[in-house]
């Protein structure tokens, strides 16, 4: 860990501070901190800047209350910028948007990495906009009972190569599962911050469960 006193503030006493979502990772604004506001920041564990507009310091959320809660700040090499992960109450833009950084101005489809947010968007493209040769297209135009007896077919496959333990089946399997049931999701309109808000709300609970029993 390294004190605030060795990160570097600009001729205006300011660091730049991008925020970004502690699960999913998107950024959500770029802000700026002097000493006083990280300290705040430190101590509320709450995101605490300094407005340039406005010429005072500015917790997020305090009018709003969409807070968000710091779960870790980290400075880059040269010790003159930050980073700091949140769990957000609500939006981060004062346009009630998530994040402030909504306006593509590039995309490269060749060039961009996978990940099940990225899946998540193609499927629901498939759904939006159907595609002759599609499954996924298929999958949605047959309906949520096709839907179903696909995760229920997947389900059992995964099964039976666990049950087999055979590592490399069985990974095949799960991701026909997982993608299976993604499809469900966009069907239902369930996102994966859903998910996540859920699994999270299961983990706060499994912490408490466990400090319970640590006192007794």
């Amino acid at each position: 860990m390294i004190n605030i006193d060795e990160l570097k503030f600009d001729e205006k006493g300011l660091i730049p501070a991008i925020v970004q979502d502690a699960d999913s990772g998107k950024v959500l604004t770029l802000a700026y901190m002097n000493k006083e506001s990280l300290q705040i920041s430190l101590e509320k564990q709450l995101t605490c800047f300094w407005s340039r507009s406005r010429q005072e310091l500015w917790l997020k959320g305090e009018t709003s209350g969409n807070l968000q809660h710091i779960v870790s700040i980290d400075a880059d090499c040269d010790k003159d910028a930050l980073v700091v992960k949140v769990n957000p109450d609500g939006p981060a833009c004062h346009l009630g948007t998530f994040s402030c950084f909504e306006n593509p101005v590039f995309k490269s489809d060749e060039n961009e990495g996978f990940s099940l947010d990225t899946l998540m968007n193609l499927i629901e493209g498939r759904k939006q906009s159907m595609q002759e040769g599609s499954y996924t297209s298929y999958l949605f135009e047959k309906g949520i009972d096709k839907i179903l007896k696909k995760i229920g077919e997947e389900s059992t496959e995964v099964i039976i190569a666990a049950k087999a333990d055979d590592k490399n089946e069985t990974i095949y399997e799960v991701a026909d599962l997982v993608y299976h049931v993604m499809v469900m999701m966009i069907q239902q309109g369930i996102s994966l911050e859903d998910i996540r808000a859920e699994l999270k709300s299961r983990h706060i609970i499994d912490h408490k469960v466990k400090q319970e029993k640590m006192t007794k």
